[in-house]
């Protein structure tokens, strides 16, 4: 289905923006929700038309969703000193959307959710759907909060949900700090036992986020979104040697430090307000017993199919983050 009149909220960010460029493409009039002041640079030349919006102001939704047939609510914020924070935007700001939509009458809601609310893998066993949601964090456990209130409108509101694994591809700048030590020469190997980690390319993230959007089979039911492939943060930072002509050493990294280490940056982020790209929410995500999740359910009810390797993805975010002087 296409020529719809779609909104989507945090349409700024990395993956907002990809996928407001994939629905006018295929013929859909977008409306990118940005916060007021918010720079919305990375939707030019999507073909969208910017407006202004938050998820915790509800008087600012209902003229946004005149006309408006799906949402795909991706608006949230990764970081915040204190669980309130969280759960007011990731939460609250979905109960939020959600009762604009039904004043609206809008149909469908396409909740982006993460792996995060999930929780870690263990024992080498990928997560999967069913699996009781077992969030590590703050951020987590508001994701998870607002997955669950986006289905209380199941019945009032076509809901689905979509829950990415770690996203990778062009513009991303969740994944920056492991090129630029790579540039740097340093490739990492956390002490201790194997952790594998799910990736999959924003563009795929796009695909099923299509297909959840237009499928009947996805109503009512929540979908992980990843490549069949799992990384080490190890192997990953060698595809980002490959893909950077780099022939860096490796440095083994004891799980005691990295813990220090990003305990001290959240200190330093604190007292200076100075965002850094490593945290103890990163250090306690790479700590964890592996962040793995299954897509047969994709694959077998909305016949999704990840299309690019994660190397193809590393080598795409490697070139971008080079033209945009990033690296």
């Amino acid at each position: 289905m296409s020529g719809r009149t779609i909104l989507i909220t945090g349409a700024n960010g990395f993956l907002g923006a990809h996928l407001a460029k994939a629905l006018t493409a295929r013929g859909d009039a977008v409306r990118a929700m940005v916060r007021a002041g918010s720079d919305a640079g990375a939707l030019d030349g999507s073909g969208a038309t910017v407006v202004r919006g938050d998820v915790t102001e509800p008087g600012s939704l209902p003229a946004l969703l005149e006309g408006v047939s799906t949402v795909f609510h991706l608006a949230g914020i990764r970081r915040a000193s204190t669980r309130a924070d969280f759960m007011r935007v990731n939460a609250e700001g979905t109960r939020h959307v959600a009762e604009a939509m039904v004043q609206a009458r809008a149909k469908r809601l396409v909740f982006v959710g993460s792996l995060a609310a999930s929780g870690p893998s263990l024992g080498g066993v990928p997560r999967v759907e069913s699996d009781a949601f077992n969030p590590q964090e703050w951020y987590g456990e508001s994701k998870a909060e607002g997955e669950r209130l986006a289905f209380t409108f199941d019945g009032r509101l076509e809901v689905t949900s979509c829950r990415p694994s770690r996203i990778v591809g062009p513009g991303d700048h969740e994944n920056l700090t492991f090129f630029k030590l790579v540039k740097k020469g340093f490739i990492l190997r956390i002490g201790g036992a194997e952790r594998r980690l799910s990736f999959v390319d924003v563009d795929d993230v796009d695909d099923q986020l299509l297909l959840q959007a237009d499928r009947p089979e996805a109503v009512g039911e929540a979908f992980f979104a990843s490549s069949d492939e799992t990384s080490t943060v190890e192997e990953l930072m060698r595809l980002v040697a490959s893909a950077l002509h780099r022939s860096p050493r490796t440095l083994t990294v004891p799980p005691w430090l990295l813990s220090l280490v990003g305990a001290v940056a959240d200190l330093i982020s604190n007292t200076t307000g100075r965002k850094l790209p490593v945290n103890r929410k990163l250090a306690r995500q790479l700590l964890a017993p592996g962040w793995t999740c299954s897509i047969d359910k994709a694959k077998r009810r909305l016949g999704y199919l990840p299309k690019r390797s994660v190397a193809e993805s590393i080598a795409r975010s490697a070139e971008s983050y080079v033209r945009l002087g990033w690296l």
